[in-house]
Protein backbone atom coordinates (compact mmCIF):
# COMPACT_ATOMS: atom_id res chain seq x y z
CA UNK A 1 0.00 0.00 0.00
CA UNK A 2 1.40 3.43 -1.50
CA UNK A 3 0.42 5.84 0.88
CA UNK A 4 0.63 9.58 -0.63
CA UNK A 5 -0.16 13.18 0.44
CA UNK A 6 -3.04 13.55 -1.70
CA UNK A 7 -5.08 10.41 -0.32
CA UNK A 8 -3.86 10.78 3.19
CA UNK A 9 -4.94 14.50 3.59
CA UNK A 10 -7.41 15.15 5.92
CA UNK A 11 -7.56 11.16 6.56
CA UNK A 12 -6.15 9.51 9.95
CA UNK A 13 -5.06 5.96 9.03
CA UNK A 14 -1.94 4.04 9.48
CA UNK A 15 1.32 4.58 7.65
CA UNK A 16 3.40 1.56 8.98
CA UNK A 17 2.92 0.08 6.04
CA UNK A 18 3.52 3.09 3.86
CA UNK A 19 6.12 1.83 0.75
CA UNK A 20 8.96 4.85 0.19
CA UNK A 21 10.72 4.82 -3.32
CA UNK A 22 13.60 6.86 -2.78
CA UNK A 23 14.36 5.82 0.15
CA UNK A 24 13.84 3.07 2.85
CA UNK A 25 11.26 2.88 5.13
CA UNK A 26 11.06 0.51 8.37
CA UNK A 27 8.24 0.12 10.99
CA UNK A 28 8.22 -1.40 14.25
CA UNK A 29 5.75 -4.13 14.74
CA UNK A 30 3.55 -2.36 16.57
CA UNK A 31 3.92 0.41 14.23
CA UNK A 32 4.89 2.88 16.53
CA UNK A 33 8.55 3.46 15.53
CA UNK A 34 9.12 4.38 11.97
CA UNK A 35 13.22 4.67 10.33
CA UNK A 36 13.87 6.50 7.19
CA UNK A 37 17.10 5.27 6.07
CA UNK A 38 18.71 7.54 3.19
CA UNK A 39 20.26 4.88 0.92
CA UNK A 40 22.42 5.38 -1.34
CA UNK A 41 25.60 4.16 0.42
CA UNK A 42 27.98 4.48 -2.53
CA UNK A 43 27.53 8.66 -2.60
CA UNK A 44 26.78 9.19 1.09
CA UNK A 45 23.10 9.44 0.85
CA UNK A 46 22.61 12.55 -1.49
CA UNK A 47 19.58 13.92 -1.69
CA UNK A 48 17.45 13.95 -5.13
CA UNK A 49 14.42 16.04 -6.54
CA UNK A 50 12.26 12.72 -5.92
CA UNK A 51 13.56 12.11 -2.42
CA UNK A 52 12.98 15.70 -1.08
CA UNK A 53 9.70 15.72 -2.41
CA UNK A 54 8.89 12.28 -0.97
CA UNK A 55 10.03 13.31 2.26
CA UNK A 56 8.40 16.61 2.29
CA UNK A 57 5.18 14.67 1.36
CA UNK A 58 5.77 12.01 4.02
CA UNK A 59 6.65 14.03 6.75
CA UNK A 60 3.21 16.31 6.16
CA UNK A 61 1.13 12.51 5.89
CA UNK A 62 2.65 11.56 9.25
CA UNK A 63 0.31 14.55 10.45
CA UNK A 64 -2.42 12.35 10.13
CA UNK A 65 -0.82 8.99 11.36
CA UNK A 66 -2.76 6.80 13.57
CA UNK A 67 -0.01 4.92 14.54
CA UNK A 68 3.69 6.25 14.20
CA UNK A 69 4.39 8.20 17.41
CA UNK A 70 8.19 8.63 16.78
CA UNK A 71 10.70 8.50 13.81
CA UNK A 72 14.08 8.07 13.11
CA UNK A 73 15.89 9.15 10.35
CA UNK A 74 19.48 7.93 9.54
CA UNK A 75 21.70 6.98 6.59
CA UNK A 76 23.25 4.15 5.21
CA UNK A 77 26.94 2.59 4.93
CA UNK A 78 28.35 5.00 7.66
CA UNK A 79 27.04 8.42 6.70
CA UNK A 80 24.19 10.59 7.21
CA UNK A 81 23.85 12.66 4.34
CA UNK A 82 26.12 14.38 1.87
CA UNK A 83 23.09 17.11 0.85
CA UNK A 84 22.03 17.60 -2.57
CA UNK A 85 23.44 15.51 -5.20
CA UNK A 86 25.40 17.25 -7.44
CA UNK A 87 24.76 15.78 -10.61
CA UNK A 88 21.32 15.15 -10.34
CA UNK A 89 20.29 18.39 -8.30
CA UNK A 90 23.73 20.95 -8.63
CA UNK A 91 23.97 20.54 -12.50
CA UNK A 92 20.05 21.00 -13.12
CA UNK A 93 19.68 24.17 -11.12
CA UNK A 94 22.21 25.78 -13.03
CA UNK A 95 19.95 25.72 -16.07
CA UNK A 96 16.82 26.57 -14.35
CA UNK A 97 14.84 30.13 -14.72
CA UNK A 98 14.14 32.03 -11.41
CA UNK A 99 10.90 31.00 -10.94
CA UNK A 100 11.84 27.45 -10.88
CA UNK A 101 14.52 27.95 -8.82
CA UNK A 102 11.97 29.52 -6.30
CA UNK A 103 10.15 26.35 -6.84
CA UNK A 104 12.69 24.27 -5.56
CA UNK A 105 14.29 26.31 -2.80
CA UNK A 106 10.54 26.44 -1.25
CA UNK A 107 9.68 22.52 -1.64
CA UNK A 108 13.46 22.25 0.06
CA UNK A 109 11.92 24.83 2.63
CA UNK A 110 9.11 22.19 3.26
CA UNK A 111 10.70 19.93 3.95
CA UNK A 112 11.71 21.19 7.30
CA UNK A 113 8.49 22.97 7.93
CA UNK A 114 6.74 19.64 7.57
CA UNK A 115 9.40 18.10 9.79
CA UNK A 116 8.84 20.73 12.20
CA UNK A 117 4.67 20.34 11.74
CA UNK A 118 4.67 16.80 12.51
CA UNK A 119 3.85 15.74 15.81
CA UNK A 120 5.70 12.45 16.45
CA UNK A 121 9.49 13.23 17.80
CA UNK A 122 12.12 13.46 15.12
CA UNK A 123 15.63 11.79 16.34
CA UNK A 124 18.46 12.16 14.21
CA UNK A 125 21.23 9.19 14.24
CA UNK A 126 24.01 11.17 12.48
CA UNK A 127 27.54 9.16 11.41
CA UNK A 128 30.11 10.68 9.51
CA UNK A 129 29.28 13.21 6.52
CA UNK A 130 26.30 15.45 7.50
CA UNK A 131 26.36 17.87 5.28
CA UNK A 132 24.38 20.99 2.98
CA UNK A 133 20.69 19.99 2.87
CA UNK A 134 21.42 16.61 5.36
CA UNK A 135 22.86 19.19 8.38
CA UNK A 136 19.41 20.57 7.99
CA UNK A 137 17.24 17.50 8.06
CA UNK A 138 19.02 16.77 11.01
CA UNK A 139 18.88 20.64 12.74
CA UNK A 140 15.34 20.12 12.13
CA UNK A 141 14.91 16.95 14.19
CA UNK A 142 13.70 17.26 17.49
CA UNK A 143 16.72 15.38 19.09
CA UNK A 144 20.10 14.53 17.60
CA UNK A 145 22.42 11.72 18.45
CA UNK A 146 25.79 11.53 16.73
CA UNK A 147 28.84 9.51 16.58
CA UNK A 148 32.49 10.44 16.83
CA UNK A 149 33.23 10.25 13.48
CA UNK A 150 30.19 12.93 12.44
CA UNK A 151 30.91 15.78 10.39
CA UNK A 152 28.28 18.39 9.85
CA UNK A 153 28.91 21.45 7.69
CA UNK A 154 26.19 23.85 6.57
CA UNK A 155 28.57 23.90 3.47
CA UNK A 156 26.42 26.45 0.80
CA UNK A 157 29.21 29.35 0.48
CA UNK A 158 31.14 26.84 -0.66
CA UNK A 159 28.92 26.36 -3.82
CA UNK A 160 28.73 30.37 -3.73
CA UNK A 161 25.58 30.51 -2.27
CA UNK A 162 23.70 32.15 0.76
CA UNK A 163 24.69 30.61 4.45
CA UNK A 164 20.60 30.98 4.19
CA UNK A 165 19.29 27.76 3.34
CA UNK A 166 16.34 26.10 4.63
CA UNK A 167 16.01 28.14 7.75
CA UNK A 168 19.45 27.86 8.64
CA UNK A 169 19.37 31.34 9.56
CA UNK A 170 17.19 31.30 12.49
CA UNK A 171 17.50 27.41 13.46
CA UNK A 172 21.36 27.19 13.86
CA UNK A 173 21.92 29.98 16.16
CA UNK A 174 19.10 29.25 18.12
CA UNK A 175 20.56 25.74 18.55
CA UNK A 176 24.28 26.68 19.51
CA UNK A 177 24.30 30.32 19.78
CA UNK A 178 24.74 33.53 16.84
CA UNK A 179 28.57 33.35 17.04
CA UNK A 180 29.06 29.61 17.13
CA UNK A 181 26.09 29.88 14.10
CA UNK A 182 27.69 32.97 11.68
CA UNK A 183 31.15 31.18 11.82
CA UNK A 184 29.52 28.02 10.43
CA UNK A 185 27.66 29.56 8.22
CA UNK A 186 30.28 31.94 6.67
CA UNK A 187 32.85 29.83 6.42
CA UNK A 188 30.99 26.12 5.46
CA UNK A 189 33.66 23.99 7.67
CA UNK A 190 32.72 21.16 9.54
CA UNK A 191 31.47 21.22 12.52
CA UNK A 192 33.45 18.41 14.69
CA UNK A 193 31.33 15.87 16.70
CA UNK A 194 32.60 17.21 19.86
CA UNK A 195 31.82 20.40 19.52
CA UNK A 196 28.31 19.23 18.16
CA UNK A 197 27.96 17.99 21.65
CA UNK A 198 29.71 20.63 23.82
CA UNK A 199 27.62 23.26 21.55
CA UNK A 200 24.27 21.40 22.14
CA UNK A 201 24.13 19.99 18.75
CA UNK A 202 24.17 17.03 19.81
CA UNK A 203 22.27 15.48 22.55
CA UNK A 204 24.71 12.79 23.06
CA UNK A 205 27.48 10.52 21.06
CA UNK A 206 27.14 7.02 20.41
CA UNK A 207 29.96 4.57 19.02
CA UNK A 208 29.31 4.20 14.84
CA UNK A 209 27.52 0.62 15.33
CA UNK A 210 25.65 1.59 18.37
CA UNK A 211 24.00 4.87 17.42
CA UNK A 212 20.63 3.90 15.40
CA UNK A 213 20.49 1.23 18.41
CA UNK A 214 20.55 3.98 20.74
CA UNK A 215 18.41 6.28 18.93
CA UNK A 216 15.17 4.00 18.09
CA UNK A 217 15.76 2.93 22.01
CA UNK A 218 15.00 6.52 22.49
CA UNK A 219 12.23 6.47 19.45
CA UNK A 220 10.88 3.77 21.72
CA UNK A 221 10.88 5.56 25.17
CA UNK A 222 8.73 8.26 23.41
CA UNK A 223 6.50 6.67 21.83
CA UNK A 224 5.55 4.83 24.82
CA UNK A 225 5.05 8.14 26.50
CA UNK A 226 2.01 10.30 26.25
CA UNK A 227 2.21 10.95 22.69
CA UNK A 228 -0.51 13.37 22.49
CA UNK A 229 1.61 15.70 24.89
CA UNK A 230 4.63 14.96 23.24
CA UNK A 231 2.94 16.63 20.24
CA UNK A 232 1.88 19.73 22.67
CA UNK A 233 5.52 20.02 23.65
CA UNK A 234 6.80 20.08 20.21
CA UNK A 235 4.28 22.74 18.95
CA UNK A 236 4.79 25.17 21.66
CA UNK A 237 8.58 24.75 21.83
CA UNK A 238 8.11 25.80 17.90
CA UNK A 239 5.32 27.91 18.64
CA UNK A 240 7.02 29.98 21.35
CA UNK A 241 9.88 31.21 19.50
CA UNK A 242 7.59 34.23 18.13
CA UNK A 243 5.54 34.62 21.55
CA UNK A 244 6.35 36.85 24.74
CA UNK A 245 6.79 35.74 28.22
CA UNK A 246 3.44 36.73 28.68
CA UNK A 247 1.71 35.18 25.90
CA UNK A 248 4.15 31.82 26.12
CA UNK A 249 2.60 31.59 29.59
CA UNK A 250 -0.68 31.72 28.67
CA UNK A 251 -0.69 29.07 25.84
CA UNK A 252 1.14 26.75 28.08
CA UNK A 253 -1.59 27.13 30.29
CA UNK A 254 -3.97 26.44 27.57
CA UNK A 255 -1.92 23.54 26.70
CA UNK A 256 -1.62 21.76 30.02
CA UNK A 257 -5.27 22.50 30.86
CA UNK A 258 -6.04 20.26 27.44
CA UNK A 259 -3.87 17.75 28.32
CA UNK A 260 -5.28 17.12 32.22
CA UNK A 261 -8.36 16.52 30.07
CA UNK A 262 -6.61 13.33 28.33
CA UNK A 263 -6.97 9.48 29.93
CA UNK A 264 -3.47 9.83 29.69
CA UNK A 265 -2.91 12.01 32.80
CA UNK A 266 -5.67 10.16 34.59
CA UNK A 267 -3.66 6.72 33.49
CA UNK A 268 -0.61 8.45 35.23
CA UNK A 269 -2.41 9.41 38.47
CA UNK A 270 -3.93 6.11 38.85
CA UNK A 271 -0.66 4.37 38.48
CA UNK A 272 0.79 6.95 40.38
CA UNK A 273 -1.58 6.10 43.37
CA UNK A 274 -1.16 2.24 42.85
CA UNK A 275 2.67 2.36 43.39
CA UNK A 276 3.30 0.88 39.21
CA UNK A 277 4.54 2.28 36.28
CA UNK A 278 1.68 4.06 34.16
CA UNK A 279 0.84 2.90 30.82
CA UNK A 280 0.06 5.56 28.15
CA UNK A 281 -2.14 5.39 25.07
CA UNK A 282 -1.65 8.24 23.65
CA UNK A 283 -5.46 9.72 24.33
Amino acid sequence: MRETEHTMAGHKRPCAGYQARNFLWTASEDGKVATITLNRPERKNPLTFDSYAELRDLFRALVYATDIKAVVVTGAGGNFCSGGDVHEIIGPLTQMSAPELLDFTRMTGDLVKAMRACPAPVISAVDGICAGAGAMIALASDLRLGTPQARTAFLFTRVGLAGADMGACTLLPRMIGQGRASELLYTGRSMSAQEGVEWGFFNSLHESGQVLDAAQALARQLADGPTFAHGMTKKLLHQEWNMGVDEAIEAEAQAQAICMQTRDFRRAYDAFVAKRKPVFEGD
